[in-house]
């Protein structure tokens, strides 16, 4: 049997996937309000096992990079949501403070492992022209996972409580192992199911070779990569723009119900027009940098791409400081769309250049060791959000519209021309 486009099915599982992610992360905040008070604990606690699972998501970005690398993108798929998915699942039956917050640990070290596994599979299942939408069908996971998971937990919450719905959402993540299996059988080289064409395509534009069935290629190491100034170009891009996603994820609903006061009702019934620009940004910033690509280099692609997110993320949050107050909040909502916009239409394409630089065994490890500086940079700024917000978030919008240029900027900077690195 021969699938036509069988990269295709590749990402959109792979963009399943991360719905399922986005779904298992957001029930905890959702239906803490029940949770606290069954369990006994207070938004101190709460604060606390949020902060656990950003350091164990930190450490499973750069740890789940190295796992793809040795085991392939295959089996180190089915290992993350194995783990995440069991983790969720054990939600159901928590007695206090420690045993939740260790299966929080455990949630975050299996969900890193899908950002680092997405960059890889598509540098391997897609040429250069495609990975940005490649990417941006991933991303827009992200984005259509946090506009499906209020709704749906709190309908699963209102029909059968908070234990039975954690044991629920784990359950999905266990079920999509099978298709995964079935579908991604292999890499493109030897898959049975991938068409002389498709195959082809794939192939013709690797970095490397393609190696001999059975040989094992060997993967530089973290020094190495570090010893390259184009993977600090990388590193730093994420880890100033990253701050700016969770920003809003993290923190909308609560400035929102400051700000505006608006009730979880309104939250819900709003914030998804936000997350819908995040999420039609990854699909435009995908087929924007590829049908560049037609014409241009990849790295004028990219980095036009990045660019016009970039200029985006910063015009948007301009508008918030400047034309936001009490009387408009569907502007701010409006606005936050924008900037969302301009995010995933420049991150597609920030994610993807670890296999633009690196092949094979060192794509995974750049990638989550992006994505560990990325998660530690959220980190900084969740600690300093509470402090800041006491007062006013405007200080919190001025330091992230700064962020989006530096972004840029390190791009150009440290990455003269995106292309193949000499490895020496």
């Amino acid at each position: 049997m021969k699938v036509k486009g069988l990269r295709w099915w590749v990402i959109m599982l792979i963009c399943l996937a991360t719905v399922i992610n986005y779904i298992d992360r957001t029930a905890f905040g959702v239906m803490w309000p029940e949770m606290g008070k069954d369990l006994g604990l207070d938004e101190s606690d709460y604060a606390v096992m949020l902060n656990i699972f950003m350091a164990t998501y930190a450490l499973g970005k750069f740890l789940s990079g190295k796992l793809y690398d040795e085991i392939g993108t295959r089996l180190g798929f089915v290992v993350s949501i194995v783990v995440w998915s069991l983790s969720s699942v054990l939600h159901a039956f928590a007695g206090g403070l420690v045993s939740l917050t260790a299966f929080r640990a455990f949630l975050g070290l299996g969900e890193a492992g899908n950002w680092p596994g997405a960059v890889k599979s598509n540098g391997e299942w897609f040429p250069v022209k495609q990975r940005a939408i490649a990417q941006g069908i991933f991303n827009a996971g992200a984005s259509l996972g946090s506009v499906i998971a209020p709704v749906l937990i709190a309908y699963l919450y209102s029909h059968f409580g908070w234990r039975t719905t954690f044991i629920i959402i784990g359950a999905i993540g266990l079920l999509w192992v099978i298709p995964w299996l079935f579908v991604n059988k292999s890499n493109p080289e030897v898959h049975p199911w991938i068409t002389d064409e498709e195959r082809a395509l794939i192939l013709k534009d690797r970095i490397v070779p393609v190696e001999e069935p059975g040989k094992k290629q060997k993967g530089l190491s973290v020094l190495q990569i570090l010893s390259h100034k184009e993977s600090w170009g990388v590193l730093t891009a994420r880890l100033f723009i990253e701050p700016i996603w969770w920003l809003f994820v993290g923190w909308m609903p609560l400035y929102l119900n400051s700000e505006f006061g608006f009730s979880i009702e309104e939250i819900g019934a709003t914030i998804w027009i936000s997350y819908l620009g995040g999420m039609a940004g990854s699909i435009v910033g995908g087929w924007y940098s590829g049908k560049l690509m037609e014409t241009k280099s990849v790295d004028v692609a990219r980095k036009t791409t990045i660019t016009i997110g970039g200029a985006l993320i910063f015009l948007g949050l301009l508008g918030i400081i400047f034309l936001v107050n009490e009387n408009n909040p569907m502007t701010f909502i409006y606005i936050v769309a924008v900037v969302l916009f301009g995010f995933q239409f420049a991150i597609g394409n920030i994610q993807t250049i670890s296999s633009d630089l690196f092949s094979g065994k060192s794509v995974g490890t750049l990638a989550g060791l992006a994505g560990t500086v990325a998660a530690i940079s959220v980190i900084i700024m969740n600690t300093l959000i509470p402090l800041i917000a006491s007062v006013s978030y405007t200080p919190a919008f001025i330091v992230i519209a700064i962020l989006a240029p530096l972004a840029v900027g390190s791009i150009y900077v440290l990455i003269k021309k995106i292309e193949p690195v000499r490895i020496n």
